[in-house]
């Protein structure tokens, strides 16, 4: 069953909301800032906004989509795999007419990012993948988060849960009945994707074809992807750069000064 889409959320300062449809799927998407395009694919839950792309702005054209499914986009049951994703977001980029652009992927975006990078590097000039998921790693493995009890969700997400607080209404007040009915919308979607394995087991026999830099950001106490899933991903993606030791979203400001800055960083244990 389809569920509807979040009410309008507050735009980034300085973006503009645009809705736009994409081969029949109805798209919002947040655009701002000036110089090469860059777009950002969100993870799995949008409830915190995306204020923090803001900065990126500065130096870039920012493309900031809500998948299908997710947030203020509304579901589509044709979206069941992360392949319909990658297709849906090369369909995105000929929509805008954009032809090579700046690839930024958080965790569920991560995964995307990396899927549509090894199938079309062409379309790239750089990578930045934020504690993705999808790729198997046995010894540390991705969260499962369908596992969980709801009211320990928070905790694994953020190491400080009152960093939700402020994006998350009062039970008591009239936005709550929405913020459940959006976190189901996300939730539902993810699941379709998601639901009996959070990576794809074929992944890591593709990367290889990534052939953009690529640099890999890590929080040092991330609870989904965990850090030392990096060492896995970078032997698998040639040339890759890694940082870890990030605490919460100071990781996005440092993709924001590395995507303009030199092709290879020193990677950081």
């Amino acid at each position: 069953m389809a569920t509807a889409a979040a009410r309008p959320a507050k735009v980034p300062p300085g973006f503009e909301r645009q809705e736009i449809n994409v081969n029949g799927a109805n798209v919002v998407l947040f655009v701002g800032g000036t110089g090469e395009p860059l777009l950002f694919l969100h993870g799995a839950g949008t409830v915190s906004g995306f204020n923090a792309v803001t900065s990126w702005a500065q130096k870039f054209s920012v493309y900031v989509p809500y998948h299908p499914g997710f947030g203020e986009s509304p579901d589509s049951a044709a979206f069941t795999s992360i392949n319909d994703y990658v297709l849906h977001y090369l369909d995105l980029l000929d929509h805008l007419a954009l032809d090579k652009v700046h690839l930024v992927g958080l965790s569920l975006g991560g995964w995307i990012a990396a899927t549509l990078a090894a199938q079309q590097s062409p379309r790239l000039k750089k990578l930045v993948l934020i504690g993705p998921a999808g790729l198997r790693v046995p010894a540390h493995p991705t969260l499962d988060i369908f596992g969980l009890k709801p009211e320990d969700v928070p905790a694994h997400l953020v190491e400080d849960p009152a960093v939700l607080a402020p994006h998350v209404p009062d039970p008591a007040g009239p936005d709550f009945l929405d913020f459940l009915v959006n976190d189901y919308h996300e939730m539902s979607s993810y699941a379709r994707v998601a639901w009996e394995r959070p990576y794809d087991p074929k992944l890591a026999r593709w990367l290889h074809r990534i052939k953009v830099p690529t640099l890999l950001l890590y929080g040092s106490r991330d609870r989904v992807t965990p850090v030392e899933q990096s060492k896995t991903w970078a032997s698998l993606i040639p040339d890759a750069d890694v940082r870890r030791g990030f605490i919460t979203l100071s990781a996005w400001v440092v993709a924001q000064a590395l995507l303009g800055g030199p092709r290879h960083v020193r990677a950081r244990s």
